[in-house]
Formats: C-alpha cells, structure tokens, sequence
C-alpha cells in the first residue's frame, strides 16, 4: 500500500461529506492515526449556552475511524460500537480530536481519541470498535486514490 495517497484521499472523502458542509472540520490523516480540527460558536450550541454533545461525538468517532481507516485502503470502515465520555463543557474556540488505533485484528480495529479545547484542557474522549464494511473505498464520496 502507498500510504501518502490513501491518506490524502481519506482526507479528500471526509471533506466531501455532505454533514461536513455543516460543521467545516479540517482532518489530516497518517499511519493509525487521524487529527481534526473545528472552530466552534454559539450556531452549535444546545439551549444552555455550551456546545452540544453531538459535536463532542463527531469529532471523538470521526477522529477514531479515520485513524482505523487509515490501515485499511479498499474498503470503507464501519463504526460498530463508540463511548463518549464528555468532561468539561465549552462554548466557542478551536476544538481538536485525536484518534489512534490502539488494537487491531484480522476483522476488527480498536481506536481511542481525546478531545481538546484551545487551551489544550481536555473536554472528552472516547473510544470505538470499527469493521471493514463491504462498500470498495473506490465507491466512497470523494474518495479518489491519487496512485493511479
């Protein structure tokens, strides 16, 4: 596997996801690992002011999968089980996910990610187990291997 374009490509899917229009993450991608960035204000906050937990779980599960669909370049993983565990609450600033892949095996991938707020306090984590789906990455929104 030529790992730089299949990163780049995972990169290029997860930017092509319509949800993403929304909530405008930046994601880099290397081996076992994925880091997301996204800047957030009041449009993503519940009633009570603070953001809402739904953001804390994009990031946590986006970050993870991507760091498990990072050692996988034909098919498009599937997350099938995630625990979020949300710490602190926050209202705006830049909000960074870092997931790796802690285990693996022939047919599963274990990841954990740690969700930090601009001043680098951590305000969640979580951790996931995700399976090779049967959907070719080939097939993905946006996902176009630049090796070939």
């Amino acid at each position: 596997m030529n790992a730089r374009p299949h990163y780049e490509a995972l990169q290029d899917m997860y930017a092509a996801a319509p949800i993403n229009k929304i909530y405008k993450p930046r994601m880099k991608v290397s081996d076992s690992l994925a880091v997301i960035e996204m800047d957030v204000d009041d449009r993503f906050h519940h009633s009570g002011g603070g953001v809402h937990g739904s953001v804390y779980f994009k990031m946590l599960d986006d970050s993870a999968f991507f760091a498990a669909n990072s050692l996988d370049d034909e098919f498009f993983v599937l997350t099938t089980s995630f625990t979020t565990y949300m710490s602190r609450p926050v209202a705006n600033g830049t909000l960074t996910a870092t997931g790796r892949v802690v285990d693996q095996t022939r047919s599963q991938f274990i990841a954990k990610s740690v969700l930090i707020n601009q001043d680098g306090t951590e305000i969640g984590r979580g951790s996931g187990i995700f399976v090779r789906g049967r959907l070719p990455l080939a097939d993905a929104l946006g996902y176009a291997s630049k090796d070939g």
